[in-house]
């Protein structure tokens, strides 16, 4: 079974680029590549098959991918986004993954490390490297994410939710939490979804950045 991209870039040598790299992957199928946030959000309210991961560059015309990503998480919020850029900033990270970006890569990444993020997106729903989560850490008291202020309060969630969320902050799969916790897959998708109603997030993304927020987790966790 593969996964599902689409990839958008104004670059067409580059967009051409990452195509013939992902093609070569047994695991990854590429439906079709944009050329800018319009291409892109037009074409996903057109095709038949929709994509599982986008890959999308931030400054392009027409629309950017910071805008194409707001449209993309409300209006098809089971597609994840990985944000692609020359500029591996701070205010640049900081703000994608605010507005839904599950992954952060340098457009100078090396393909193993492209294809290793699509592949831990897929697996887990997000991939922060340290660096980002350094990012997320030091604007974790500026609420980064936008993630509505609630009653929450850690005693809300069972020992057995506390420990699937420290387990998913260290990016482990579901398969992995399971059998560190000596349950069922089932079981640890249980207790996920009950975090998210919980904690009012919408994807494991959010839960990372929710947990450091109200300090759940430190980031000796991650590593």
């Amino acid at each position: 079974m593969s996964i599902k991209i689409a990839i958008a870039d104004d670059e067409l040598l580059f967009r051409q680029g990452l195509r013939a790299i992902l093609s070569k992957q047994d695991d990854i199928e590429i439906l079709f590549g944009a050329s800018d946030g319009k291409d892109l959000t037009e074409q996903l309210n057109t095709c038949k098959q929709k994509p599982e991961i986008i890959i999308t560059d931030l400054k392009m015309p027409e629309m950017d991918g910071i805008e194409a990503t707001k449209i993309i998480r409300s209006t098809f919020p089971d597609i994840k986004v990985i944000a692609l850029t020359s500029y591996f900033t701070k205010p640049f990270i900081v703000n994608m993954i605010a507005i839904g970006a599950v992954a952060y890569l340098a457009k100078n990444s090396t393909p193993a490390l492209m294809v290793k993020t699509i592949r831990e997106v897929y697996a887990k729903g997000f991939f922060y490297d340290e660096k980002v989560l350094k990012f997320i850490m030091e604007g974790a008291g500026k609420r980064i994410s936008p993630i509505k202020p609630n009653s929450f309060d850690e005693s809300t969630l069972s020992k057995r939710e506390i420990e699937t969320l420290e387990l998913i902050c260290q990016q482990f799969t579901t398969s992995e939490i399971a059998e560190k916790l000596f349950i069922s897959p089932r079981t640890v998708e249980v207790h996920r979804n009950n975090l998210l109603l919980k904690t009012e997030v919408k994807n494991v993304a959010g839960l990372v950045i929710y947990a450091i927020q109200h300090n759940l987790v430190t980031f000796d966790k991650f590593y």
